[in-house]
């Protein structure tokens, strides 16, 4: 593990050999996940339980060849990019995702930056260059997130929700995104439901009901009423979007409106 050199250093460090392999120092990950648990046992524990495999989703190193620390040995664990978006996502935090997003974002810049300038290689190699692009980057992206923020409605959307308890129909959830800036009426959002596994695309008895993805995430309830016809009782399926999955939905058309800018 020689030859490393940073390539972003946004929220921790990413670090980048000479054949483009991306890794991360598992002990700064630990420091910015703010974990309770000392690094030697969660560093142990998060290998044992996800199976990480030594020389191919992490190295060991020891640091100077040898540092002792209370006269215990230090060892220092390069993980790769991939295996450090696990541990980032695993820790289940809010700090986890957004660690875990921003190595998406780099491996996404490096992407760009290399389709950008496929003849000159010499720039990709170039860690100044490297970082005045991706600084350059977080600059438009920054700069598009004001933009979005100083056009939004001044309905402030909490309060559209503040009942965390209170269910609306579907049609009702439309206009409520429709109220955020995002242009998609009833129908639409059904099919946007539907092809995304939310609610059940299979024609029958199912069709529209919450699939049990969305109820296991606590978006939808079901309202059942009773109908009485002259074939007999039967009973009427509503599906009703719960205050967390209004705040949910809504959060996602929103980064999807942000991606396409």
């Amino acid at each position: 593990m020689s030859n490393l050199q940073v390539i972003a250093n946004e929220m921790l460090p990413v670090l980048e050999n000479e054949k483009g392999e991306k890794f991360v120092n598992a002990r700064t990950l630990h420091e910015k996940l703010m974990t309770t648990t000392k690094f030697a046992d969660w560093i142990k524990r998060r290998i044992r339980q996800y199976g990480f495999v030594e020389n191919e989703d992490f190295f060991s190193l020891l640091k100077n060849e040898k540092r002792v620390i209370g006269g215990t040995t230090s060892i220092d664990y390069i993980f790769t990019l991939d295996s450090g978006k696990e541990l980032a996502m695993v820790e289940n935090t809010e700090q986890g995702r957004a660690i875990r997003k921003y190595f998406i974002e780099v491996e996404k810049q490096a992407r760009k930056l290399a389709t950008e300038y496929p003849t000159f290689s010499y720039m990709i190699d170039d860690p100044v260059a490297r970082a005045k692009k991706w600084i350059e980057e977080q600059q438009e992206k920054q700069e598009a997130l004001k933009q979005i923020e100083e056009q939004k409605p001044k309905v402030i959307f909490a309060d559209a929700v503040s009942d965390a308890r209170g269910t609306i129909l579907i049609r009702d959830l439309a206009k409520l995104i429709q109220q955020n800036g995002i242009d998609i009426g009833e129908k639409r959002l059904f099919e946007w439901m539907r092809q995304r596994g939310y609610l059940i695309s299979r024609k029958g008895t199912d069709y529209n009901r919450p699939t049990q993805k969305s109820m296991g995430l606590g978006l939808f309830k079901i309202k059942e009423t009773a109908i009485i016809r002259s074939s007999g009782a039967q009973t009427a399926i509503t599906a009703k979007v719960t205050g967390k999955g209004q705040l949910y939905f809504v959060n996602k058309f929103l980064e999807q409106s942000l991606k396409t800018i």
